[in-house]
């Protein structure tokens, strides 16, 4: 019996060594390197079996390891924007390189509104730009990283504050009173758009930052940005403005990769402003105001905007951990920024955190879990730098007037006072102490189960919790010594949590040969909850410490306080979309979406956002197959609506005002207030040539929308009050779309792309009863007055404004054209007013370069707009002649052929409106791959880039990139620059590499 089991032992153990060697024979593991022409590793490309379904990921250091049968022969390595490349297996090391392609792959998988689909099904209009064609430099938000990147996309540095806001729009403005803002998604996540910053009061920032500064750009893997209805509807009634999804990186299948980077730079002023110098100061005294020389000359030599400004210095660090397995994926990344603005005083610190896991489960690995968790925090110090001021300005105006020849600082080095209008713009800095700290924590928890291989179930639970907390002291006693005892302090809190649930079913199925078919269903709820409050107090005298801290030690009589809770908010949807793909050659897909939403009445809660969308690749086609021309030839026509319900949540129910224990109705409901509605028809070519050495689309769209959404005052008799109502008219945006993409050169040590994209647009408006105004100008003699409307037969915004004909020689005043046609100083300027031109860009300009030559790399990123006239109401109120002889003026007010009065007031006139067409070199990089250096670091990358380097343009204030909130009763204003904090030009100098 022992012998029995001996000899059955040993054979078992001589099949097991057998299956052992068997199974050693079938299978091997490879290893190896994945780079770009330069030599650079490519993180993330593919690396798999030739014919099989075998396939790896590529780690951040651009390596893999791969089992695989021992009959594999060949590898084939892909990676987004470069050609496939097969590598045969010799031993068991296969190092690969890639090489740009000028046309992407078009079995290339992009992200469309919930799920992907193949780039040669896409149908609709959209633009996918991934992370090695992001703009570079000192970035805090996302929206700077396409900034001139894809035509028809438009995005505006409002201000030079870091983090400041920004505006974006796609494919021009459309609505009156609604945001006209692009919806931007997170991995799935929906934005609510609102920044947690909360509002400043008196001659605080009037900035409200970016609401997308909580995320670290170098974060993001991609953006897709969604034009058309046919791509967008799938969102419905947050589409009308397009859609940005917002891609970050995940973690790689492999061993643990550490990657850092670190960059340390300096931001100064690009241009400072042209005012008088202390001697030219003189010249304009004798030659204007003579007999006030000896009380306006104090002998100095100061230039006062270089007193407020400084060198800034900027840190930036950033690390991530990634690896794990193809069941189990995992990536950790941190970032700390720390930017100093250019104006004493300013500064952002941001702190940034990420996980994201991705993790399958059972046998079958059927069951999976995508997980991601975001966590910031921003710390602002703000100068006083405000947009609403009264005549004593803000530090802007202040440094701009201040008188080049009075020294901001005495010999005893205190801070210079001449009066409590006329201040020391150093005073000013050191009066107010603004404080923010913000907060946002974005989870998403999404499990999925593949019911086969080509029906999956998934479920998304999202939420987002923001918070702002705001201090700010003032110290009145020193812009007015009387007022030492009346110094003051506010604390102010945002709170907004957002929640997402979201259930799809979707179906990916190649049928046969011929026939491809993609199916989604799904249904989704939103809520959005936002709170704030604020508390101020009085009556200080400065002991030493914040006043802030210690609010109830002001007397009871000046403490204020409020707070607001935002009605219910909420929307419900159910969604489809569904598509074929008949032999690669004729595609169809279709939306079409019902939302639900409590902002509405009560008799339109709910609405249906259709679309449909072709596309012929004629390329596939056998009379084209055999082209020397062509090598991609695609014709798309889409057609669908969108809706817009971006206003204020209660805006159809009956709201109440609590203030001093009374109560007052501020609106009044409408239960037939509907939704905003856009319809846009597009038709697209998408095209390659010369084998792929040029590639680009050309589209053409015409987007109308109606039933505009506007808060009206109620008329009279009726109670006093306001009522959203939806418009009669149209508002309609037509469009051409050119993007292109060349390969000037390429061979074994140098290539040259070259991109450029163009938009040129035209905006009207029809069908309005009257007209609306905005348009808020600001300053000394501009009280309560507004310079753009709302009205037929002109663009949105379009100036309106006095016609400016000169100076008059015989008096010195303005002249203007009246009604009559008549030119005279006599003529009333706030009477006899004309349309002027439009503050909308006729055409958007983009132009993007990289040359290689070997492991070093210049790439160079211009944008530009066209077309249009922007508002310079700095040198309206500001920089007049009226100033003399107390305070300085432009240097282009002092103009000895023209004698004009130094009693001439400035007035909203066309005098002030100048074309506002610019090309920018936004950044420039020069970068060169050192590789690996040792055994400890991989990859090692250093740059140098510089941001702002110089700007072609006429006009004559700080930046034509520019967008001054001059907003009234709601209606957003657009292309105003008054008092803004300038922009800088940054120098940067970074290093990356892994471990």
């Amino acid at each position: 019996m022992k012998h029995k089991l001996l000899v059955l032992g040993v054979m078992t153990l001589t099949l097991l060594l057998v299956f052992q060697a068997t199974f050693a024979q079938q299978k091997r593991t490879l290893t190896g390197t994945v780079v770009d022409e330069t030599g650079a590793p490519l993180a993330g490309a593919t690396v798999k079996v030739k014919g099989t379904t075998v396939a790896t990921t590529t780690d951040e250091t651009g390596a893999f390891t791969l089992e695989v049968a021992a009959s594999a022969q060949t590898l084939e390595a892909t990676y987004i924007g470069y050609g496939l490349k097969d590598a045969p297996i010799v031993g068991n090391q296969v190092n690969i390189q890639l090489q740009p392609d000028t046309e992407q792959d078009l079995d290339e998988v992009v992200v469309i509104g919930y799920g992907t689909a193949r780039k040669k099904d896409l149908t609709g209009a959209m633009v996918t730009i991934q992370e090695k064609n992001f703009n570079k430099g000192i970035m805090t938000s996302p929206d700077q990283l396409i900034q001139g990147k894809t035509p028809g996309v438009m995005v505006l540095n409002n201000t030079g504050q870091p983090g400041g806001a920004a505006t974006v729009r796609i494919r021009g403005n459309s609505s009156i009173r609604a945001s006209n803002n692009p919806l931007f998604v997170l991995d799935g996540v929906p934005m609510s758009g609102n920044s947690p910053l909360p509002e400043g009061r008196g001659g605080f920032s009037s900035d409200r930052g970016n609401p997308l500064t909580y995320l670290n750009p170098t974060d993001i893997a991609s953006m897709d940005i969604l034009k058309d209805a046919s791509a967008t509807a799938i969102y419905g009634s947050r589409g009308a403005n397009g859609v940005v999804i917002i891609t970050t990186k995940k973690g790689k299948a492999g061993t643990p990769v550490i990657s850092l980077g670190a960059a340390a730079g300096i931001s100064s002023m690009r241009e400072y402003p042209d005012v008088l110098s202390a001697s030219e100061f003189r010249e304009a005294l004798n030659y204007y105001t003579p007999n006030e020389v000896a009380n306006a000359d104090f002998g100095g030599n100061e230039d006062a905007f270089r007193g407020i400004t400084r060198d800034a210095v900027t840190q930036n660090y950033y690390g991530d951990v990634s690896g794990g397995t193809e069941h189990g994926r995992y990536r950790l990344s941190g970032g700390y920024l720390n930017q100093n603005g250019i104006i004493l005083g300013s500064q952002l610190k941001k702190y940034t955190g990420n996980f994201t896991g991705n993790f399958r489960f059972l046998e079958n690995k059927r069951l999976g879990l995508d997980f991601s968790l975001f966590v910031t925090q921003l710390d602002n110090r703000y100068a006083p730098i405000n947009a609403t001021v009264g005549s004593e300005g803000n530090v802007i105006s202040q440094a701009l007037q201040w008188n080049p020849t009075l020294p901001l600082r005495d010999e005893q080095g205190n801070l210079t006072f001449v009066s409590t209008t006329t201040r020391n713009p150093l005073t000013s800095i050191e009066a107010f102490k603004d404080l923010a700290t913000t907060n946002t924590m974005v989870v998403n928890v999404s499990p999925y189960y593949k019911i086969t291989d080509d029906l999956e179930y998934r479920f998304t639970y999202s939420a987002m919790r923001q918070t702002g907390n705001r201090e700010g002291v003032y110290r009145a006693g020193l812009i007015d010594p009387s007022a030492v005892n009346n110094e003051q302090a506010f604390i102010s809190n945002n709170g907004e949590t957002n929640l997402q649930m979201t259930h799809t079913l979707s179906y990916n199925k190649q049928l046969n040969e011929d026939w491809n078919i993609n199916a989604l269903v799904g249904y989704e709820y939103l809520n959005y909850d936002y709170k704030n409050n604020i508390s101020f107090g009085g009556g200080f005298r400065y002991l030493g410490l914040d006043y802030f801290d210690y609010l109830q030690y002001s007397p009871v009589a000046t403490r204020e306080i409020s707070s607001y809770r935002s009605p219910t908010n909420q929307l419900q949807s159910m969604f489809a979309r569904g598509g074929f793909n008949y032999l690669d050659r004729y595609l169809f897909t279709a939306t079409v979406r019902r939302d639900g939403s409590t902002k509405f009445g009560s008799n339109n809660k709910y609405a249906m956002f259709p679309s449909f969308a072709v596309a012929w690749n004629l390329a596939e086609e056998e009379f084209l197959k055999s082209s020397p021309i062509f090598t991609q030839l695609k014709v798309r026509l889409g057609w669908g609506k969108t809706g817009n319900q971006e206003f204020p949540s209660g805006a159809s129910l009956n709201r109440l005002v609590f203030s001093n224990q009374s109560i007052s109705q501020a609106n009044y409901g409408n239960d037939d207030l509907r939704w905003e509605t856009s319809t846009t028809f597009n038709a697209g070519i998408d095209f390659a040539i010369l084998k792929n050495r040029l590639y680009g689309s050309v589209d053409y769209f015409d987007k109308r929308t109606t039933d505009a959404l506007f808060e009206q005052t109620l008329a009279q008799p009726a109670p006093a009050g306001r009522i959203w109502v939806n418009l009669d008219g149209e508002i309609v945006n037509r469009g051409v779309e050119i993007a292109l993409t060349g390969t000037l050169v390429r061979n074994d040590n140098w290539t040259w792309d070259l991109t450029g994209n163009a938009t040129f647009l035209k905006n009207s408006v029809s069908g309005l009863v009257g007209y609306y105004e905005t348009g808020a100008l600001r300053g000394q003699g501009f009280s309560g007055v507004l310079g753009q409307r709302m009205v037929n037969g002109q663009p949105l915004n379009v100036w309106y404004l006095a016609q400016y004909e000169g100076i008059d020689p015989e008096t010195g005043m303005s002249m203007y054209r009246g009604l009559d046609g008549s030119v005279s100083s006599a003529n009333d300027p706030a009477v006899n007013k004309f349309y002027a031109s439009s503050p909308n860009p006729t055409t958007l300009l983009g132009i993007s370069s990289t040359v290689n030559y070997k492991k070093i790399t210049l790439t160079a990123n211009m944008n530009g707009a066209m077309g249009h006239y922007l508002f310079n109401n700095t040198a309206a109120t500001a920089l007049g002649l009226t100033n003399l002889s107390a305070r300085n003026i432009g240097s282009a007010f002092f103009d000895t052929s023209v004698r004009e009065s130094t009693s001439n007031s400035a007035a909203p006139s066309t005098r002030f409106l100048e074309k506002g067409d610019y090309l920018k070199l936004a950044n420039l990089t020069l970068s060169y791959t050192v590789g690996d250096i040792g055994k400890t670091f991989k990859n090692f990358n250093v740059s140098l880039t510089g941001q702002n380097l110089f700007i072609i343009t006429k006009y004559s204030g700080f930046d034509p990139e520019v967008n001054t909130d001059g907003s009234s009763n709601g209606i957003p204003s657009l292309g105003i620059e008054y008092l803004p904090y300038p922009p800088s030009r940054n120098i940067l100098l970074g290093v990356n590499f892994a471990l």
